[in-house]
Formats: structure tokens, C-alpha cells, sequence
């Protein structure tokens, strides 16, 4: 595995760098920064990011099929018109709550946004436990609550088949699946498909690949892993110049590079200065393997 190359290509210095998603159209590379409250889209031929600010913690985007992209702003789904600079808003959740934000959020085969919520954090992953829930914007624009008791609401993604929903909550350091219906959209029968290592750390982001292997990005574990859902094995480690390694996905011409988003919150400047790149983005190339396109919100 010595071809695997691991490069900085956007020093961004991130708050909280997230939800990295492949815009085929634009060939750009869509994230967040949740803390900087932006929405970034970072081009492989110019090397650079533009970034739109927005008046919230924003936590994840996606693609529209309609054009331009939807996001998870505050306690909203919302619309972002890219040219325009524009955000309205779809529909808002935790009505009832007032100290939580969206985290991450993916679009489904059928084109529903799912995305959860956690509670504020008080310092990096030290919040109010329980607060947060998992819910579904439908391309209606309806939403759906699954479940709620959520610690921080994270990682997502879709087995090949679409008949598994796979699911991270960090602090229960364990990578979970559900059966899912495509038709509706409902999931059931969770279980535990993988429990983290101690230096593993926090479970974060995830991206399945095309042979149905899931990649899980470790929070203060400095790395990716790569996770057989089926029989529950680690695969693959590969480690980062990077403590805050926060999420993933493949993207490039043919999606057989992997991106990688990280974070700088909570770091001290002794910390800052061993680890300068710390919030930037990383590109891995070697792997071997390709990943799956991003779904687009059907709404």
C-alpha cells in the first residue's frame, strides 16, 4: 500500500471543516466550515476556494437537482443559490430546543436530505448529551423525525444495494446500521457494526466506496479507516499529518480520489505550530479503490 500519497491541497485553516461533496458539474469540491460559518468550493485547476459566509453554523451541503445546493444552517434547512450569495430557508427543526445546531447531513438514493442535530458545544465534542435527533427533509419538503436521545448526530451513508442506512453517533465511539426502505425512507433494526479502538478516537464522517466498504474519518484520531460492514473488520488505516480529521468522500474526474476535511478548534498554539495545516483539506490518491457519486436533493 506505499502508493498512497497524502497532500494539503487547501490550507484553509477551518474552524471545523466538514461535509466534503464532489460537484461533478462544477468538477469542484464542495465543504463547510462550521464554526467560520461558510460555505467553500475548492477547484483542483485553480487551486483556490471561494467561500460564501451565512449568518449560522452551517454543517453540511449538498447537491440540488434542480442547480445549486441545500444546506444545514443553525437549526435550518436551507437553500443556497451559489452566484447569487443567496440563503432561504426550507423548514426548521428543534422548534422546542433552544441550545442546538444541525451536524452532519447526506442526500439518499431517493433524493431526501437526511441530516441530525447535537447540542452546542461548551469545548470541541463536550456538550449536553442526549439533545440532539435525526431527521429527513423529503423532497416535498416535509421532514421526518427517526429517533431523538442524540449525542452528536454524524457520519451517513447508503450500502450499494440501498437496503442498509449506515450511522454514526460520535460519542458512542460505534459505526451502526439500520435496514432501510428506499420507497419510504424509514429505518429500522439498528445494530452495532463496528466499536472504535481507543486511538482510533471519535468516529466522524463517513463515504462508502464502490466495493461497499465504508470510510470512517477519526476525530482526534488523525486518520481514515476503512471498515467491512459485513463482517465488522478494519481493512485500511491511513493516517493524516492531522489530529482533526472530521470527514470524507471521493471525488476527482473518475472519484477515485479521496477527500478529506479537518479542524483547528480546540488547539492551542503549541499544538497549532507542530500541526500548521490543521483545517485544511486533504487530498489521498493510491487507494485502490474508487468512491460513489453524490445523491442529489430531489426537492
Amino acid at each position: 500500500m506505499s502508493s498512497v500519497r497524502i497532500e494539503c491541497v487547501a490550507k484553509e485553516g477551518c474552524g471545523i471543516g466538514e461535509s466534503p461533496v464532489w460537484d461533478e458539474k462544477e468538477g469542484a469540491l464542495l465543504f463547510v466550515d462550521i464554526t467560520g460559518r461558510k460555505v467553500c468550493r475548492w477547484s483542483p485547476v485553480t487551486r483556490q476556494a471561494q467561500a460564501i459566509p451565512v449568518d449560522a453554523p452551517v454543517s453540511s451541503v449538498a447537491l440540488r437537482k434542480s442547480g445549486d445546493y441545500v444546506i444545514t444552517l443553525g437549526t435550518r434547512f436551507a437553500a443556497l443559490k451559489w452566484k447569487e450569495e443567496l440563503v432561504t430557508t426550507i423548514t426548521q427543526v428543534d422548534k422546542d430546543k433552544a441550545n442546538t445546531r444541525f451536524n452532519d447531513g447526506k442526500v439518499d438514493p431517493a433524493g431526501r436530505y437526511f441530516a441530525g442535530t447535537m447540542a452546542e458545544e461548551i469545548r470541541p465534542a463536550v456538550l449536553e448529551r442526549h439533545q440532539g435527533s435525526l431527521y429527513t427533509l423529503f423532497p416535498d419538503l416535509s421532514v421526518v423525525k427517526h429517533f431523538d436521545q442524540v449525542d452528536i448526530s454524524n457520519g451517513l451513508d447508503w450500502s450499494l444495494d440501498h437496503k442498509t442506512f449506515f450511522y454514526i453517533d460520535s460519542l458512542s465511539y460505534s459505526v451502526d446500521a439500520f435496514d432501510y426502505d428506499l420507497q419510504t425512507g424509514k429505518i429500522g433494526n439498528r445494530r452495532s457494526i463496528y466499536k472504535l479502538e481507543k486511538e482510533e478516537s471519535i468516529p466522524d464522517g463517513m463515504c462508502i466506496d464502490t466495493e461497499g466498504k465504508l470510510w470512517v474519518a477519526c476525530y482526534d484520531g488523525g486518520r481514515v479507516i476503512r471498515l467491512d460492514p459485513e463482517t465488522g473488520k478494519r481493512l485500511q488505516t491511513v493516517k493524516l499529518p492531522v489530529d482533526k480529521t472530521t470527514s470524507c468522500c471521493f471525488g476527482g474526474k473518475d472519484y477515485s480520489e479521496m477527500y478529506v476535511t479537518s479542524a483547528s478548534d480546540g488547539m492551542d498554539k503549541e499544538w497549532l505550530s507542530r500541526q500548521p495545516q490543521a483545517g485544511g483539506i486533504f487530498k489521498i490518491t493510491g487507494l485502490g479503490v474508487k468512491g460513489v457519486p453524490p445523491y442529489q436533493f430531489a426537492g
